[in-house]
């Protein structure tokens, strides 16, 4: 693997840059599904923001405008940041840490609150939960993989 200022080249990209790309890609992917009437429901009263909007990414996650644009900047943060391996380290780590947070904002305040401008569901709060779970754990294992792989190279 070539790897100079911590810019590997695209042969040579580590499984924690795989993994931060893809989840930047199924954040991308989910952001424009949001978009897409059928596959969400009552997609005829989505909002840009708040809790009003009624709009249900396959038919369980409460969505807005506001919220899918929110996936797609993810996306393409994760796409951008997994060009480097520190890159996607901050991704995976930072994007959990994100996540942990909104999954506790969710579970504190109160779902027909002002306060739900994103908006989040029972549903959206428990993804978010898993999110941060998955993200911070593959930083936390991968990244340690990789570099212990990279001293024995």
């Amino acid at each position: 693997m070539t790897n100079t200022n911590n810019r590997t080249v695209e042969s040579g990209r580590t499984t924690l840059q795989r993994a931060a790309q893809a989840v930047g890609i199924v954040f991308l992917l989910v952001g424009i599904l949001g978009f897409i009437p059928g596959i969400t429901s009552n997609y005829n009263t989505m909002m840009f923001a708040g809790h009003q909007s009624e709009a249900m990414l396959l038919g369980i996650f409460q969505v807005s405008i506001l919220h899918n644009i929110v996936h797609l900047l993810f996306g393409i943060a994760g796409v951008a940041m997994s060009r480097t391996e520190s890159g996607a380290r901050s991704y995976l780590l930072g994007g959990g840490i994100i996540y942990a947070i909104l999954w506790l904002y969710g579970l504190v305040i109160g779902q027909e609150s002002s306060a739900n401008f994103v908006p989040v569901n029972t549903a959206d709060d428990w993804l978010h939960f898993l999110l941060a779970v998955g993200m911070i754990g593959l930083a936390l294992a991968l990244g340690r993989r990789d570099r212990s792989a990279t001293r024995r190279a």
